[in-house]
């Protein structure tokens, strides 16, 4: 007993259990639904602790990350860098999801009579000014209560540039203690970690459970455009990009950190993976701990490849249901919309609802076909999160790369 126990807490075991969680609750869902329903408290659970890690590990570790890089320079060095890719990123997921429809064109015109879908109807209107004051945290305790990270992010940011120019003893101190909170809770989220084979278990025994495999076969060809959509990306834009950028094995480095895009999929939570990205991009990715403290928690709340390229083929498909025919000028014009509510509209809540919604009306669909597939997009919300976080990783890499030589120099100069 000893021994099962030893073997399924190491660490060197956690993907291949996590995998065997993947494939076990599939069958426990399918076979035993009732059972699967029963003990969603399980997974719930594990979600739940690592939520309670997010917002006060972004905070200490965004703080960390600029108070530690000791003037702006630096961080227009390492900003700069990271919102590019992550806009590169997502225009790229775009393309690959618009020329995947036109090469293999899904959806059969559908009447839209009958059709409807309440939930868009509390999506207030999109504005640009509420988006960008969305951004500011009038109360901070309440962002920080609330866990909206975007704002948590901003005040960090400022917090931290405000220290830089205290006395140097106050510096330190500050540094000192969120430095030591963030260990602290990098290693409570070491710990919790290891339970993730049981976590990811009863999370997919319950989503396939409730979801039921019938929905999957009903839509099966729009899941396949999806899912190929996402795995190409994946599997081979966001590497070609390191590739070409960083100069660096990019397989070599997504299999170090393959546990964290499986704990996307299973937990369908970019903030809920947050604390196992930021410790296994340093400890197995050999990300240095400033860019990942920066990198990874902006690229929870902006970085949405996966959505994109989601809303995309969604928008489409739809159109293809409505019998509408959009042509290059019209792709085009999607594209641009989609890229730029990724990054502005993640900071809302509901933002996929709300970029669905604010899409369809722009293009003049009706927003009652979301009726129509609304009922996988569970399923494919654990995939395009999973894909949302491999972006996450592979943008902190190749910004790392790119950074060390000016890293290396500057750690030359304070030795010497």
């Amino acid at each position: 007993m000893k021994k099962a126990i030893r073997y399924l807490l190491a660490e060197e075991n956690t993907n291949r259990l996590v995998v065997a969680g993947i494939v076990l609750g599939v069958l426990f869902g399918w076979l035993l639904p009732d059972w699967a329903l029963a003990q969603k408290a399980l997974g719930k659970a594990f979600v739940a602790f690592l939520k309670m890690l997010v917002v006060p590990l972004v905070f200490a570790s965004v703080y960390v990350a600029i108070s530690g890089l000791g003037g702006l320079e630096k961080l227009r060095q390492i900003g700069l860098k990271t919102i590019l890719l992550y806009l590169v990123t997502t225009a790229l997921a775009v393309v690959a999801a618009i020329v995947a429809m036109n090469l293999f064109p899904i959806g059969e015109p559908v009447s839209a009579e009958g059709l409807s879908y309440e939930k868009a109807e509390q999506v207030a209107p999109f504005s640009l000014s509420r988006m960008l004051l969305s951004f500011i945290p009038t109360n901070i305790f309440n962002a920080l209560a609330t866990g909206s990270l975007m704002q948590v992010i901003v005040f960090a940011i400022l917090l931290a540039l405000a220290s830089l120019y205290l006395e140097e003893r106050h510096h330190r101190a500050m540094l000192d203690v969120f430095t030591g909170i963030s260990e602290a809770l990098l290693k409570l989220a070491s710990w919790i970690v290891r339970f993730t084979p049981l976590g990811v278990f009863s999370l997919i025994s319950y989503v396939v459970a409730d979801q039921g495999i019938g929905v999957l076969l009903d839509l099966w060809k729009y899941i396949l455009m999806v899912l190929g959509v996402i795995l190409f990306h994946g599997l081979v834009t966001l590497p070609g990009l390191m590739a070409l950028i960083a100069r660096i094995n990019p397989y070599d480095y997504l299999k170090r950190v393959r546990e964290v895009p499986l704990m996307a999929f299973s937990t369908a939570s970019s903030a809920a993976t947050l604390p196992v990205s930021l410790k296994v991009s340093q400890e197995k990715g050999g990300v240095s701990a400033e860019t990942a403290s920066f990198v990874l928690p902006l690229g929870a709340t902006v970085s949405m490849d996966g959505t994109a390229a989601y809303l995309t083929i969604a928008v489409l498909y739809i159109a293809n249901l409505a019998g509408l025919q959009m042509d290059w000028g019209d792709q085009l014009v999607l594209g641009f919309t989609v890229v730029a509510l990724s990054v502005g509209v993640a900071a809302l809540p509901s933002a996929s609802l709300v970029m669905m919604v604010v899409i369809l009306n722009q293009v003049g669909l009706p927003v009652a076909y979301m009726a129509l597939i609304v009922a996988v997009d569970r399923i494919l919300d654990m995939a395009r999160t999973a894909l949302n976080v491999t972006s996450d990783l592979v943008v902190a890499k190749t910004v790392d790369t790119l950074n060390r030589p000016a890293r290396e120099a500057a750690a030359a100069r304070a030795t010497g």
